[in-house]
């Protein structure tokens, strides 16, 4: 006979919800700023630039199982359509998963949420790439 588990969590909840994002966007970026490669896709003022980073979290909050705000305040995700303005090559998308994977790898998650979280920005970063 099987127990009944309750509902599946998401990985927003076992991530450590809000703050886990929170803290995962803060490294990427922090690492994004300082980055040669991907700093002049992002704007230069630091006030937008941090809006940048808040969008992320948003997005990512969503993606991940937790509330929709960033479909209620921006609408639809659409990442291509968002990201078709900036030249994104290999280069870029290199550098964008290095900083992200290191984010993810210094945030403590468990192996297997870890891995389904890596491999989603790979795949996601790859489908962004516009240019050769």
């Amino acid at each position: 006979m099987l127990a009944w588990m309750g509902p599946a969590s998401t990985m927003f909840d076992r991530a450590g919800g809000e703050d886990f994002f929170e803290s995962l966007t803060r490294r990427f970026y922090d690492a994004v700023a300082a980055d040669a490669v991907l700093r002049p896709l992002y704007p230069a003022d630091p006030l937008a630039f941090e809006a940048a980073r808040i969008h992320l979290k948003l997005f990512l909050i969503q993606f991940w199982g937790g509330p929709t705000v960033y479909q209620s305040s921006r609408g639809q995700p659409q990442l291509r359509a968002r990201h078709a303005r900036f030249t994104i090559g290999a280069a870029e998308r290199d550098a964008w998963v290095h900083h992200m994977s290191e984010a993810v790898r210094d945030a403590g998650l468990k192996p297997l949420d870890e891995t389904q979280m890596l491999s989603y920005f790979a795949s996601a970063a790859t489908a962004l790439v516009n240019t050769r």
